[in-house]
């Protein structure tokens, strides 16, 4: 597939790094040779420099003949990614997106504007983070969660810690014990220290592991209760930094909990945000980083601790403080990809990365167009998808077990009608199933094979 991504910043760059390793054929177009001298570094890319929404540019580029143009140019207005994304598309490009920063432009009608010009999708990563931490509050018994068909499946993340029940159990004594209690569950995924493991029937679970499981809507309460994880139900949230995230999140949960008190260093930038908030958000200057200065703001009585500062350290260092005040619920924005799971190791209980988030997505876009929703899971290399099956796919013409499945990935549930199941080796797949699989990065492009159109 033939990918042109106009900017090499932080997301454009991680984006180029990704698709690069899908046997993409990748051109990213930057003015700062800095960039693009790091990103040919790292990646097997082809780069030019010129400006943003040069012509010349994009024609050097190709992307006449793109089947997908990402617009992604770092410290513009979102106007230049916009227009650069309509000439894309006018030169030719299959298919083209912008990253934008105005939550205005992602109402429906303005949506479907856009639509109608000729970008298929524009992104907010900072919008997407915030939607990324308030769904982490909703599930607040799990270090990750996701919901596929408005809750019949939910995908959740559990770490393993000393007293769990988990230890030492192989995955088929796990899978013994749920039936038993007929509330099928399956273990789709491991991750252990840096390594995402698709496990097998003998693999046995061990201490700190961040286990993946897929279950029912109705199976998820008992799942929790077995593994010790009480909800904790979330009505008070401290945020530390006052950045855009922090704004967006915010405004989100102020329509749903009682009380959010935002920490922020910068005078001018905390009278500025408190203006544009509700009333049960209450802005505080200060620093946060100071354990006495948290614990006078009543660190305490607040259910969640979320860090957004902006620096990846004081977010960690902050949480882990958090936390030994105890603060049941810690969320930490890592934006350095290498410390995620120093976070994690370090007790904080979720991590946000925007490169991850609007990575996945992008993601679908380079796929088959079969996959409604592709999430990248924090604390894992793997992507989550969301499939509809075809008439006549590849997954429909024997069980699971008859399958020659790809051995990094892992059909986890399926919805059929009203009716959401557990995939099992038994399990046949049908057409129009909307089916959850569980696969690491290079197993991406054959899992897609089994969901296309015969």
């Amino acid at each position: 597939m033939k990918i042109v991504i106009q900017g090499a910043g932080e997301v454009g760059s991680h984006l180029a790094k990704m698709l690069s390793h899908e046997a993409n054929d990748i051109t990213v177009i930057d003015d700062n040779l800095e960039r693009l001298e790091s990103l040919n570094a790292s990646a097997d890319i082809t780069t030019i420099q010129s400006p943003p929404s040069s012509l010349k540019g994009m024609r050097e580029a190709d992307v006449q003949n793109a089947d997908l143009f990402i617009s992604v140019v770092p410290f513009v207005p979102q106007e230049v990614n916009i227009v650069s994304a309509l000439l894309a598309k006018n030169l030719g490009a299959a298919k083209v997106t912008a990253r934008i920063n105005d939550n205005d432009f992602l109402t429906p009608e303005n949506r479907l504007l856009f639509k109608q010009m000729g970008i298929e999708l524009m992104f907010y990563p900072e919008r997407l983070a915030a939607d990324e931490i308030y769904d982490l509050l909703k599930h607040s018994s799990t270090v990750e969660s996701m919901d596929f068909a408005r809750g019949k499946l939910q995908i959740e993340a559990f770490r393993l810690e000393e007293d769990s029940p988990l230890l030492d159990m192989k995955i088929a004594e796990f899978a013994a014990i749920t039936s038993k209690a007929e509330l099928q569950f399956r273990v789709i995924a491991i991750t252990r220290g840096a390594q995402t493991i698709i496990p097998k029937f003998d693999t046995k679970l061990m201490y700190h592991d961040l286990v993946f499981i897929v279950a029912t809507r109705e199976g998820i309460s008992f799942l929790r209760k077995l593994l010790g994880h009480n909800t904790v139900e979330i009505d008070r949230v401290m945020i530390l930094g006052g950045s855009k995230i922090a704004e967006l999140t915010a405004d989100q949960l102020s329509k749903k909990i009682s009380h959010i008190k935002i920490i922020e260093k910068d005078r001018e930038k905390g009278i500025e945000l408190s203006e544009k908030l509700d009333d049960n958000v209450l802005l505080v200057i200060g620093d946060g980083r100071n354990s006495d200065f948290l614990l006078e703001e009543g660190i305490r009585d607040y259910d969640a601790f979320v860090a957004l500062t902006g620096n990846d350290e004081a977010n960690v260092l902050a949480c882990v403080m958090a936390k030994k005040f105890g603060v049941e619920r810690t969320i930490a924005e890592v934006e350095n990809i290498e410390y995620i799971h120093l976070a994690e190791e370090m007790g904080v209980d979720s991590v946000i990365n925007k490169k991850l988030i609007t990575a996945g997505r992008l993601f679908k876009f380079t796929i088959s167009g079969k996959a409604r929703l592709i999430k990248y899971m924090s604390g894992t290399d793997a992507e989550v998808l969301e499939y509809i099956v075809p008439e006549g796919a590849a997954v429909t013409k024997a069980p699971l077990k008859g399958l020659k499945f790809p051995k990094d990935a892992v059909i986890g549930g399926v919805i059929r009608g009203r009716e959401s199941l557990i995939a099992v080796g038994d399990t046949l797949i049908q057409p129009y199933d909307r089916v959850a699989v569980f696969a690491l990065p290079e197993s991406v492009k054959e899992v897609d094979k089994f969901f296309r159109e015969a």
